[in-house]
């Protein structure tokens, strides 16, 4: 696990919002997927900021954690 301050990669990628993130400006988390890892930021964060970098094995390792 990396992190990382926010590259062009990361700027490149699709970002969207968690659907765990609060609707009043509370927790916001965004998530976006590159080819080889995902991604995690802050979106209340303006102008970047940085960036979780996590392999997809880290991403599905904690995706079964959350959903058990």
């Amino acid at each position: 696990m990396s992190t990382d301050q926010h590259t062009s990669q990361a700027a490149e990628l699709d970002w969207f919002k968690s659907s765990y993130s609060g609707t009043n400006g509370g927790d916001c988390v965004e998530v976006a997927a590159g080819l080889d890892a995902m991604y995690v930021r802050d979106s209340k964060v303006v102008g970047g900021g940085p960036v979780l970098r996590v392999s997809r094995g880290e991403w599905a390792a904690f995706m079964a954690l959350t959903t058990e």
